[in-house]
């Protein structure tokens, strides 16, 4: 009983301290700056065309359940408000976590499990090159930024969707749909979004960097540790989601109408 406790804290552990260790590793001069352009590039390569996919049939998605439920409440008008309020707020840092880990957490941890059966990882140790600095400390930060910038795209394409759904597809007004905007959303709400985003994509960066630097067993070890850090990714994610959410709320009230 006491072995299977100390194995299931350990692995948050040893998440949280690499997380201590990587924020460190940022500030520590020289930085990788090449090493940080070239995972930018790679990462926003794997993922702007699922992002711009995913995006516009989950703010339709988003846009018609609202449509049809503030329809049967009578609030017709606050369509646009609601949708963008469940776009902003919760869907585009979602949407944008899910890519991000399911596609950059997962070639990240790829890349460091093959490295790390390679024995580059205990070569680059025994020469006195630190694996955190030389290669995840860039990932993490160009993940962040990559999302960072996605985010945008996830918003713009799910309040078009929601605006093509609702106006076009439901027969509603577009002044009450662009006017309703700021009755129920602000800028805050915006901020949070792309706090969540940076968070996530970073957290995603770091679990999938985790499992591939202790991935075994060879070629199919690597395999599982991809799998691995899809799924701690994603439980992580939401559980973090709910947190900022929480304090969120506590912290900003909502405005009235």
């Amino acid at each position: 009983m006491a072995f299977s406790a100390v194995s299931v804290i350990r692995g948050p552990g040893e998440i949280a301290a690499m997380v201590v260790e990587v924020v460190k590793r940022i500030f520590t001069r020289p930085f990788q700056f090449r090493e940080f352009i070239e995972q930018a590039w790679f990462i926003t390569s794997v993922t702007l065309m699922p992002t711009i996919l995913v995006s516009i049939p989950f703010g339709a998605v988003i846009s018609l359940q609202v449509g049809n439920l503030t329809g049967q409440l009578g609030a017709q008008s606050f369509a646009g408000a609601t949708a963008v309020l469940a776009v902003v707020r919760e869907a585009a840092p979602i949407a944008a976590a899910l890519i991000i880990a399911g596609a950059a957490g997962s070639a990240i941890c790829s890349d460091m499990g093959a490295r790390k059966i390679r024995e580059e990882i205990d070569a680059m140790e025994v020469l006195g090159v630190d694996p955190l600095e030389r290669l995840v400390a860039p990932r993490v930060l160009a993940t962040m930024f990559v999302a960072l910038m996605i985010i945008g795209i996830v918003i713009g394409a799910g309040i078009g969707g929601g605006y093509f759904f609702t106006v076009i597809v439901q027969g509603g007004s577009a002044g009450a749909f662009l006017s309703s905007f700021t009755a129920l959303a602000s800028l805050t709400d915006l901020y949070i979004a792309i706090i969540k985003a940076v968070i996530f994509g970073g957290m995603a960066a770091i679990v999938g960097a985790y499992k591939g630097l202790n991935a075994g067993g060879g070629p199919s070890g690597v395999g599982r540790a991809v799998n691995e850090s899809v799924i701690v990714a994603f439980m992580l994610l939401f559980f973090i989601n709910a947190i900022i959410t929480a304090i969120y709320f506590q912290v900003v009230p909502p405005p009235g109408l």
